[in-house]
């Protein structure tokens, strides 16, 4: 027995019968309803003729649209002048035009739903991509069309700043004005109030700055001081792999430099050490993915499980520009363009922060003054744009060949900041041998926390 597609016959006459009833509620129904949400195709042709009337600026009546259904031949296949003048008769009440909209829309919803399902059967029939690309690719769609669905009207100041009242009220009572997740920074923390749910940050820096280094910092001080230290970090990492990073974070927990952890060149207390620090990262809820090629679907793909699953607060991304792309463009900066707006997207969906590494152009080498700048950022203007925060770390002594004088000191400047101040700089104290980054302020900050 054949199933036949879900519609709601009463309710796209009411809609069309609303309307010539009262034909000012054009104006509502356009911004909510296309043509192809009608499901009958008698329903689709006179909702057309209805809407190019309003486009037009002529009025909505049974003559004019009949005239504009006849002239494009399609009066018969919509049902003829009886059949117009029979859709007014059928509406029940032209004050529940909402609901008739809402059940129109639902069907449409299905339809669509189903369509897309039958597309994605399809897909898999094919068999020309792979198990993972075929998965993402139908996340990716179900994604899009969810995402359409929730496409609304406008939202009432009202609404706005009864939620803004409550996010107030619910921040009232968290100590140190910080609102989002804890860095571990205090500098960084006064500024930002936290890492934000749904903020896209981007941290950029020349090679051998310590960029990766500090976002370990970073996602380890996040583990460690959210949610009791149980907070969700997932880390990417498509340049070092899990065991090197794994590594730096044993470095500075347990205080051991790094190449004698790479050696295995440790003193007995030094082992001592070793073995407490692999226990309490052990205890810590980080989860590393070093796929070398793994493309952004990959990634929100990975995401979206863990935050099911409440295991998700925080997302490094190391980095930026070894993100696979699209093999259809041709266009490098096109590509990086729509993977920083994808990661963007992203944040909001998952409501979580993202941190993202990023390389900067070599032009900041030919530049007396090596202080990286916004417009240094390497092969997008969009990834500035898509950003909420974009901080740039420069380390003075990396250009400083004398071992004897370098200083290990590191500016962290905050070149944009969307909902605070920017134009700071942060100065810390980068120590190699241990992958540590520090902050006189933070050691204070240390100190109490471990008291």
């Amino acid at each position: 027995m054949a199933k036949s597609l879900p519609y709601h016959h009463e309710a796209e006459q009411s809609v069309l019968g609303t309307i010539f009833l009262e034909p000012k509620q054009i104006v509502a129904v356009i911004d909510q309803l296309n043509h192809s949400d009608f499901f009958e195709q008698g329903h689709v042709l006179i909702y057309k003729a209805m809407i190019e009337l309003h486009q037009e600026g002529l009025n909505i009546d049974y003559a004019s649209v009949a005239s504009k259904l006849e002239a494009q031949q399609n009066l018969t296949k919509a049902g003829g002048r009886k059949y117009l003048l029979a859709l007014a008769e059928a509406v029940p009440s032209a004050a529940h035009l909402e609901t008739y909209v809402d059940l129109v829309k639902d069907g449409s919803m299905k339809r669509q739903v189903i369509e897309l399902a039958s597309k994605i059967l399809e897909m898999g029939y094919q068999g020309d991509m792979d198990a993972n690309s075929y998965v993402s690719t139908a996340e990716e769609e179900i994604f899009a069309l969810a995402q359409k669905r929730k496409t609304s009207a406008f939202t009432l100041l009202s609404q706005v700043m009864k939620e803004v009242k409550e996010k107030t009220e619910r921040n009232r009572d968290k100590t140190g004005g910080i609102t989002g997740l804890r860095t571990g920074f205090s500098n960084l923390d006064k500024l930002t109030a936290g890492l934000q749910p749904e903020e896209l940050i981007i941290l950029a820096a020349r090679p051998s700055m310590g960029k990766s280094a500090f976002a370990m910092n970073l996602a380890l001080n996040v583990a460690k001081r959210n949610k009791d230290g149980q907070a969700g970090v997932a880390i990417f990492s498509l340049e070092m792999s899990n065991e090197q990073l794994a590594a730096r974070m044993l470095s500075s927990e347990a205080n051991i430099e790094n190449t004698k952890i790479k050696t295995g060149h440790l003193s007995s207390r030094e082992w001592q050490f070793l073995e407490g620090g692999v226990q309490a990262l052990s205890k810590l809820n980080i989860v590393f993915d070093d796929s070398a090629a793994v493309s952004v679907a990959d990634i929100r793909a990975k995401c979206r499980k863990l935050a099911q699953e409440d295991r998700l607060d925080f997302v490094v991304i190391d980095y930026l520009q070894l993100i696979k792309g699209d093999d259809r463009s041709g266009n490098r900066q096109e590509e990086v363009a729509k993977i920083s707006r994808s990661l963007k997207q992203m944040a909001r969906e998952l409501k979580i922060p993202i941190l993202a590494l990023s390389q900067l152009s070599r032009e900041v080498e030919k530049r007396e003054d090596k202080r990286p700048v916004l417009a240094d950022l390497r092969e997008s203007g969009s990834i500035e744009q898509d950003a909420d925060i974009v901080m740039f770390l420069y380390r003075g002594d990396y250009y400083i060949h004398n071992p004897e004088a370098k200083t290990g000191e590191v500016e962290l400047s905050i070149a944009k900041n969307r909902q605070g101040v920017a134009g700071i700089r942060l100065n810390y104290r980068f120590d190699t041998e241990f992958s540590r980054f520090t902050a006189q302020a933070d050691r204070e900050e240390e100190d109490a926390y471990k008291d």
